[in-house]
Protein backbone atom coordinates (compact mmCIF):
# COMPACT_ATOMS: atom_id res chain seq x y z
CA UNK A 1 0.00 0.00 0.00
CA UNK A 2 1.35 3.56 -0.68
CA UNK A 3 0.16 7.11 -0.43
CA UNK A 4 0.09 10.22 -2.60
CA UNK A 5 1.35 13.14 -0.84
CA UNK A 6 -2.27 14.04 -0.35
CA UNK A 7 -3.34 11.31 0.85
CA UNK A 8 -0.33 10.78 3.34
CA UNK A 9 -1.53 14.30 4.34
CA UNK A 10 -4.83 13.61 5.15
CA UNK A 11 -4.12 10.64 7.04
CA UNK A 12 -1.57 12.39 9.02
CA UNK A 13 -3.97 15.32 9.21
CA UNK A 14 -1.96 17.72 8.04
CA UNK A 15 -1.26 19.88 5.17
CA UNK A 16 0.48 18.85 1.94
CA UNK A 17 2.98 22.01 2.28
CA UNK A 18 4.10 20.22 5.34
CA UNK A 19 4.47 17.05 4.19
CA UNK A 20 7.22 19.24 1.60
CA UNK A 21 8.33 20.81 4.49
CA UNK A 22 9.09 18.07 7.14
CA UNK A 23 11.76 16.74 3.71
CA UNK A 24 13.27 19.59 3.34
CA UNK A 25 14.32 19.88 6.85
CA UNK A 26 15.22 16.09 6.87
CA UNK A 27 12.60 14.49 9.46
CA UNK A 28 10.43 12.72 6.60
CA UNK A 29 12.65 11.01 3.66
CA UNK A 30 11.72 11.67 0.70
CA UNK A 31 9.81 8.77 -0.83
CA UNK A 32 10.47 7.18 -4.49
CA UNK A 33 8.29 8.57 -7.33
CA UNK A 34 5.84 6.51 -9.81
CA UNK A 35 6.32 6.43 -13.28
CA UNK A 36 3.67 9.39 -13.56
CA UNK A 37 5.95 11.28 -10.76
CA UNK A 38 3.66 10.78 -7.89
CA UNK A 39 5.39 10.51 -4.19
CA UNK A 40 4.78 7.03 -3.27
CA UNK A 41 4.71 7.16 0.71
CA UNK A 42 4.13 3.65 3.13
CA UNK A 43 2.08 3.39 5.70
CA UNK A 44 5.25 4.34 8.08
CA UNK A 45 5.45 7.62 6.82
CA UNK A 46 2.00 8.41 8.01
CA UNK A 47 2.86 7.16 11.56
CA UNK A 48 6.46 9.00 11.13
CA UNK A 49 4.34 12.29 10.34
CA UNK A 50 1.60 11.46 13.24
CA UNK A 51 4.71 11.22 15.63
CA UNK A 52 6.06 14.45 14.83
CA UNK A 53 2.77 16.43 14.73
CA UNK A 54 2.11 15.18 18.11
CA UNK A 55 5.44 15.99 19.67
CA UNK A 56 4.81 19.54 17.74
CA UNK A 57 1.65 19.61 19.80
CA UNK A 58 3.64 18.52 23.36
CA UNK A 59 5.90 21.71 22.29
CA UNK A 60 9.12 20.10 21.06
CA UNK A 61 10.88 21.84 18.67
CA UNK A 62 11.59 20.39 14.84
CA UNK A 63 14.88 20.24 16.45
CA UNK A 64 14.26 18.32 19.40
CA UNK A 65 11.57 15.97 17.30
CA UNK A 66 14.57 14.73 15.08
CA UNK A 67 16.84 14.21 18.12
CA UNK A 68 13.45 12.02 19.21
CA UNK A 69 13.46 10.15 15.65
CA UNK A 70 17.05 8.88 15.67
CA UNK A 71 16.71 7.63 19.20
CA UNK A 72 13.79 5.71 17.82
CA UNK A 73 15.79 4.56 14.54
CA UNK A 74 18.63 3.84 16.84
CA UNK A 75 19.14 -0.43 17.80
CA UNK A 76 21.08 0.82 21.26
CA UNK A 77 18.42 3.66 22.50
CA UNK A 78 16.77 3.15 25.24
CA UNK A 79 13.75 4.77 27.13
CA UNK A 80 16.15 6.55 29.14
CA UNK A 81 17.62 8.42 26.67
CA UNK A 82 14.01 9.02 25.17
CA UNK A 83 13.17 10.44 29.05
CA UNK A 84 15.90 12.26 29.56
CA UNK A 85 14.69 14.76 26.51
CA UNK A 86 11.14 14.88 27.99
CA UNK A 87 12.74 16.01 31.30
CA UNK A 88 14.36 18.30 29.25
CA UNK A 89 11.13 19.86 27.64
CA UNK A 90 9.11 19.62 31.22
CA UNK A 91 11.65 21.94 32.97
CA UNK A 92 11.85 24.25 29.70
CA UNK A 93 8.11 24.79 30.39
CA UNK A 94 8.53 25.07 33.86
CA UNK A 95 10.31 27.73 33.19
CA UNK A 96 8.48 29.29 30.63
CA UNK A 97 5.57 29.06 32.72
CA UNK A 98 7.60 30.92 35.79
CA UNK A 99 8.25 33.86 33.66
CA UNK A 100 4.95 33.79 32.25
CA UNK A 101 3.55 34.37 35.85
CA UNK A 102 6.28 36.65 36.35
CA UNK A 103 5.00 38.84 33.43
CA UNK A 104 1.10 38.14 34.36
CA UNK A 105 1.69 39.71 37.71
CA UNK A 106 3.63 42.69 36.66
CA UNK A 107 0.72 43.51 34.14
CA UNK A 108 -1.52 43.01 36.66
CA UNK A 109 0.17 45.51 38.68
CA UNK A 110 0.13 47.56 35.98
CA UNK A 111 -3.86 47.74 35.68
CA UNK A 112 -4.39 47.89 38.91
CA UNK A 113 -1.93 51.39 38.96
CA UNK A 114 -4.11 52.96 36.35
CA UNK A 115 -7.47 54.25 38.32
CA UNK A 116 -8.96 56.63 36.28
CA UNK A 117 -10.45 56.54 33.00
CA UNK A 118 -10.63 59.96 32.68
CA UNK A 119 -6.21 60.00 32.47
CA UNK A 120 -4.46 60.92 29.45
CA UNK A 121 -2.86 58.83 27.46
CA UNK A 122 0.40 60.41 28.68
CA UNK A 123 -0.20 60.32 32.06
CA UNK A 124 -1.49 56.73 32.10
CA UNK A 125 0.46 54.66 34.30
CA UNK A 126 0.88 51.94 32.05
CA UNK A 127 2.24 53.65 29.59
CA UNK A 128 4.74 55.81 31.82
CA UNK A 129 6.10 52.15 33.13
CA UNK A 130 6.24 50.97 29.82
CA UNK A 131 8.59 54.05 28.68
CA UNK A 132 10.30 55.51 31.63
CA UNK A 133 11.26 58.73 31.39
CA UNK A 134 14.98 60.13 31.44
CA UNK A 135 15.18 61.80 35.14
CA UNK A 136 15.45 66.09 34.43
Amino acid sequence: MSFTIGKLARAAGVNIETIRYYERQGLLEAPPRSAAGYRRYTPAAVRRVRFIRQAKALGFSLGEIAELLALRADPTGTCADVRVRVADKVDAIDRKMAELARMRAVLTDLAESCGSTRTPVDECPIVRALDPREPS
